[in-house]
C-alpha cells in the first residue's frame, strides 16, 4: 500500500479517535465520583493506548518517510504539525492523566483536559482534511462514465 494511502487512513483514524474522546470520554470524567473515576481511568487508560499508540506511532513514522522521500510544503508542515500534537500530549495530557491516576485531580483539572484537548482536535482534524486534499490532489477521482 502507498504510503500517502497508509497516512490517509492513519489520520482519518485519528480524527474519529479525537472527536470521540472530546465530545464524549473527557466530557465524561466529570460524572464520575473520585472513587469510581479511579478504576476507570486505570481500565481506559490502558484500553485506548492500544489504538492510540500504533495509530499516533504510525502517523509519525509515515510522516517522516513522507519528509524524507519528498520535502513540500504539505511534508514539511505536516510533519511539524505532527510533532507539535506529540509535543501537546506529553506536555499537557499526560501529565493531567497522571493527576487522575494518582487521585490527585480536581473539576478544574478535569476541565482543563476538556479545553486543552480542543487544540489536538483541531489540529488532527485540520491535519486529516488537509491529508485527504492532498491524496484527491494526488489521485483525482474520475467521475465520467466511460459507457458508450
Amino acid at each position: 500500500m502507498q504510503p500517502i494511502k497508509i497516512r490517509l487512513l492513519l489520520d482519518f483514524g485519528l480524527v474519529v479517535l479525537i472527536w470521540i474522546v472530546q465530545l464524549i470520554i473527557y466530557p465524561s470524567f466529570q460524572f464520575y465520583t473520585p472513587e469510581e473515576l479511579l478504576p476507570w481511568h486505570s481500565k481506559y487508560t490502558v484500553a485506548i493506548s492500544f489504538i492510540v499508540i500504533p495509530l499516533m506511532l504510525g502517523q509519525l513514522v509515515v510522516s517522516a518517510l513522507q519528509f524524507v522521500r519528498h520535502q513540500n510544503f504539505y511534508t514539511i508542515s505536516s510533519l511539524i504539525v505532527v510533532c507539535l500534537i506529540w509535543t501537546l500530549t506529553f506536555t499537557i495530557f499526560v501529565p493531567l492523566h497522571n493527576s487522575i491516576a494518582s487521585d490527585s485531580f480536581t473539576a478544574d483539572s478535569l476541565e482543563s483536559l476538556v479545553q486543552n484537548n480542543w487544540s489536538r482536535t483541531f489540529l488532527w482534524s485540520a491535519l486529516f482534511l488537509w491529508s485527504f486534499y492532498n491524496y484527491v490532489k494526488l489521485n483525482p477521482i474520475n467521475l465520467s462514465s466511460n459507457s458508450s
